[in-house]
């Protein structure tokens, strides 16, 4: 029985390297650790996941930290576990205190469908408090974070003037240490 790992991560590093280390910790040996990014990830086939799927052997356990990297929704987390079944493979997450959830017995099956339907509860819950936060703060007037404005309108102002007396705009907009679309963007902006 080979123990194989899966890791979902949303930013290489730290979590990639906790995430590893929990499932070295947990004895899988780590040429047997697949990792996906979740940039990667969004689209509907995860190829390590998949990679991961596909080592497995009857009796093997696929291991992951939480419920969470299996999927984002209790239909994909499921349906990996149906994919689990058919290889007659074990799955093991750790944060459930490293006990292995059987998926082939029937409470096994239930605990699994349970789990996931909980972590996506909990994921949309989540997204519905970020929401509501953001919802707050917009309309008490505060700030909403993200990256603040590098450029006054005053220096966009001046480079729409050096575009209309014909420079390229992609060469004015590398020169302000800028992308084109940026430039374009913050030059409608001040239009408006």
């Amino acid at each position: 029985m080979r123990l194989i790992g899966y890791v979902l991560t949303s930013t290489p590093q730290p979590s990639e390297d906790r995430q590893r280390l929990d499932l070295i910790n947990a004895g899988v040996d780590s040429s047997d650790i697949y990792t996906d990014h979740d940039g990667e990830c969004a689209r509907p086939s995860r190829p390590q996941l998949n990679r991961a799927l596909n080592a497995l052997r009857p009796g093997d356990t696929l291991t992951i930290d939480t419920l969470e990297r299996l999927g984002r929704s209790t239909q994909t987390v499921l349906a990996v576990a149906a994919q689990l079944q058919t290889r007659r493979a074990e799955l093991r997450v750790l944060d459930l205190g490293g006990n292995t959830v059987d998926t082939s017995t029937a409470a096994g099956s239930m605990l699994f469908t349970t789990l996931a339907a909980l972590t996506q509860m909990e994921r949309e819950l989540n997204r519905e408090r970020a929401h509501d936060s953001i919802e707050r703060r917009r309309q008490a007037g505060t700030n909403l974070g993200g990256r603040p404005l590098v450029f006054t309108d005053d220096q966009i102002r001046r480079a729409v003037r050096l575009v209309e007396e014909g420079q390229p705009a992609a060469e004015v907009a590398f020169d302000l240490g800028m992308s084109r679309a940026t430039f374009y963007r913050r030059s409608k902006a001040l239009d408006e």
